[in-house]
């Protein structure tokens, strides 16, 4: 039917020497980082775009909120690039890789 849970040992000092159950695991549709990167990066170049278009149109001048908004669309492009190519790291060779990516 089901799997047992697996015991994990704890560490550290003052702990009892018993096994703790092993948390289960998150479903497969919040374990995956692709909708949350997708719709962060979405927002921050639409706050972007926003920005450009006030300071041009209406002479809105906060160019500190403009250049963090486009800073914040460039750090998720590259946040997802990252999270692409572990994730094609996994696939490739799942022994040096890191473990849970939802592959």
């Amino acid at each position: 039917m089901g799997e047992e849970p697996q015991t994990v040992r704890p560490s550290g000092p003052g702990r009892p020497g018993g096994a703790l159950p092993r948390p289960p695991s998150l479903p497969p549709r919040l374990a995956d980082p692709v909708p949350v990167l997708a719709v962060g990066t979405t927002l921050w170049l639409l706050a972007f775009v926003t920005l450009l278009v006030a300071r041009v149109g209406f002479g809105f001048d906060r160019p500190v909120w403009l250049w963090t908004t486009l800073c914040g669309a460039v750090l998720g492009v590259i946040g997802y690039g990252i999270f692409r190519w572990q994730r094609a790291a996994a696939r490739r060779d799942p022994r040096n890789s890191q473990r849970g990516l939802g592959l």
